[in-house]
């Protein structure tokens, strides 16, 4: 029983994590040296993202008899995402007017970071680049860079061609399958090391950031959590609830997942096996493999949650009162470019920078003030798009009627 325990992912990521905490309270210089071991992990995953995701939807598309199907399955999927995430980011401008956490707290005393770079990007995303990003120029360098977008349109184009070119294609389709094979069995292997890099991500992120300096933005934190946490059970329950599903049975049967992200900071870090893992809860393969890749794109509910709260915050801190027009108008640039990053590192601040340029109303040297706090709220966010994305899925696939029960009790029950 406890060699069980001992060799289960959830307890071996839970004590790496509590772990790199205690050494980043205690030794910060030496904490921090351990940030390779996060970044090599978290390149381990990334390294085999873009091809699984490319073999998945081809493989899809190709096991699909109806390409109609298709279109229907992307245009439900991109719906509920616009509407989830709509409402994420409106709850996240009630919850941030009514807590007012920025309320009276002295900028002079908050921790400040450089952020010229993201304030810059900011500036250069328009969304017309964003449209412009998704069609590739060389497939090529999409695949080298991991920019997901231009692989899930390649990996469109290329299985509806697979589809249509018949009885040719079915052997191109079937070694597919094989390579998909083989890849899953590499995040296998590099699973095994997870513990490890959540130790090494954890321990540099408390090192670096300290938790004595973030105690002024610790009440921001709070709310974040929070709100993030009634959109979890509240909203995202209630629309499993509608569609026959159980969200704490879900969220249970993904915690491996769950406590891989809070460890590392980063939603992708858990991506291959979400997909293994929505297909065994009963969802139809083709199904997972379109409203998982894009959702990743399109289906950020925590990053909206975290985007409003942000942006009223830094107006509070500097004694703005926007007045319900403008906050309104915010939420609607907010809906537009909170998609127009997808794929760009450090898009949360490059997001929230172009937000509050396009506005003109509260300072964009704000956003600096959130630096100390990002990384401890990006687990939040992180773990918010993680679970949204995986109820899409089984929201599409339920309303597709492509959905296995039989499957779900199976896996529950493991």
């Amino acid at each position: 029983m406890l060699n069980r325990i001992v060799r289960n992912l959830t307890f071996q990521v839970l004590v790496a994590v509590s772990l790199g905490i205690a050494l980043g309270v205690v030794a910060p210089d030496f904490a921090k040296s351990l940030k390779p071991i996060g970044d090599t992990f978290i390149n381990l995953v990334k390294m085999v993202i873009t091809p699984i995701i490319f073999l998945t939807i081809v493989h899809g598309i190709a096991s699909m008899a109806d390409l109609s199907k298709l279109g229907r399955v992307g245009g439900k999927a991109l719906l509920y995402f616009e509407i989830v995430s709509t409402f994420a980011l409106a709850i996240g401008l009630v919850v941030v007017n009514v807590t007012k956490p920025g309320a009276g707290l002295d900028i002079s005393a908050l921790a400040k970071g450089d952020v010229s770079k993201f304030v810059k990007a900011g500036e250069q995303q328009s969304m017309l680049e964003f449209f412009l990003h998704i069609v590739p120029s060389n497939i090529f360098a999409a695949f080298a860079s991991g920019d997901l977008l231009p692989v899930v349109f390649f990996a469109i184009l290329f299985g509806v061609a697979l589809t249509a070119v018949g009885d040719a294609g079915r052997d191109i389709a079937d070694l597919l399958v094989r390579f998909q094979a083989v890849f899953f069995r590499i995040v296998s292997m590099v699973m095994v090391i997870a513990p490890i890099g959540a130790f090494g991500a954890m321990a540099y992120t408390v090192g670096a950031f300290g938790l004595k300096t973030l105690l002024p933005l610790g009440r921001l934190m709070l709310d974040v959590y929070l709100t993030m946490a009634l959109f979890i059970f509240i909203v995202l329950g209630g629309i499993c609830r509608l569609y026959g599903f159980r969200l704490l049975r879900f969220i249970r049967y993904i915690k491996d997942e769950i406590l891989l992200v809070l460890g590392t900071s980063s939603s992708e870090a858990a991506l291959p096996r979400m997909l293994q893992k929505l297909e065994a809860y009963g969802c139809a393969k083709p199904v997972v493999g379109l409203v998982i890749p894009t959702g990743y794109s399109f289906n950020l509910d925590g990053t909206s949650i975290y985007l409003s709260m942000s942006a009223i915050f830094i107006a509070q801190v500097y004694g703005i009162d926007l007045p319900i027009g403008e906050q309104l108008t915010l939420l609607g640039i907010l809906m537009l470019t909170s998609k127009g990053a997808a794929g760009v590192t450090g898009s949360g601040f490059i997001v929230l920078a172009s937000t509050l340029a396009a506005t003109r109303t509260v300072p964009v040297e704000g956003v600096a003030l959130l630096l100390g706090v990002d990384r401890f709220m990006s687990e939040a966010r992180a773990i918010t798009n993680l679970i949204g994305n995986g109820v899409a899925t089984l929201v599409v696939s339920r309303s597709e009627g492509a959905f296995d029960d039989a499957k779900r009790a199976v896996a529950e029950a493991g």
